[in-house]
């Protein structure tokens, strides 16, 4: 099965528009305010004005009011909520859309456990664990941690063009996630960086 992509943390509508013309499936947009890659509701606006169809716009939020969330959802086509702090299954769900729960694999952590708990998700997003750092910390975490799961696995942590390709042919993942791996700058994509790991996601 072909390993999908979603090239998080876009900011730039020139960004969003190439990384739609290099073939990634999903493109995430960070609301939470302390992350240099946060946008507002207003430039996400303009980020995914007519984009063409078959791209999912994914809204990453951590321990966001809910009204936040909400005036998320009535704003933008949003095709998933991933939720990167310390949501309860019972908050995650009330939105009654699609949502993806980011676990950050700490040590001891439980993974089949976690994974239990939130059931209902479309699919866990695994990330490396930084103290105080919620994501996007550019780090790769050890990948032998992870187990087998009954839930689309999306891979995220660390992965650019260097080690996308081993890290498919490890984990087989439903779908990888990348933001500073393809960025010049925080925020700001890079070309070269974007084509070059589209191709090795397709080599893997």
């Amino acid at each position: 099965m072909r390993t999908r992509v979603k090239i998080c943390g876009i900011t730039r509508r020139q960004d969003a528009e190439f990384a739609v013309e290099m073939g990634a499936d999903a493109l995430g947009l960070v609301f939470y305010a302390p992350s240099p890659r946060a946008v507002t509701v207003a430039q996400a606006q303009e980020i995914v004005a007519g984009l063409p169809p078959f791209i999912s716009i994914v809204a990453l939020f951590v321990d966001a009011n809910v009204e936040d969330v909400q005036a998320c959802l009535a704003a933008l086509p949003i095709g998933v909520l991933q939720f990167h702090g310390d949501e309860s299954p019972e908050y995650c769900e009330q939105f009654g859309h699609p949502y993806m729960k980011a676990l950050r694999m700490r040590e001891g952590i439980d993974l089949k456990s976690e994974v239990s708990r939130y059931s209902s998700a479309s699919a866990i997003l695994v990330d490396s664990y930084q103290p105080g750092v919620p994501g996007g910390t550019g780090q790769v975490f050890d990948w032998s941690l992870l187990t087998e799961i009954n839930m689309p696995l999306v891979l995220a942590g660390g992965l650019k063009a260097s080690n996308v390709a081993k890290a498919i042919e490890q984990v087989k993942p439903y779908a990888v996630d990348v933001s500073g791996g393809v960025e010049q700058a925080k925020g700001i994509k890079e070309k070269m960086k974007i084509s070059d790991f589209m191709q090795e996601v397709a080599n893997g």
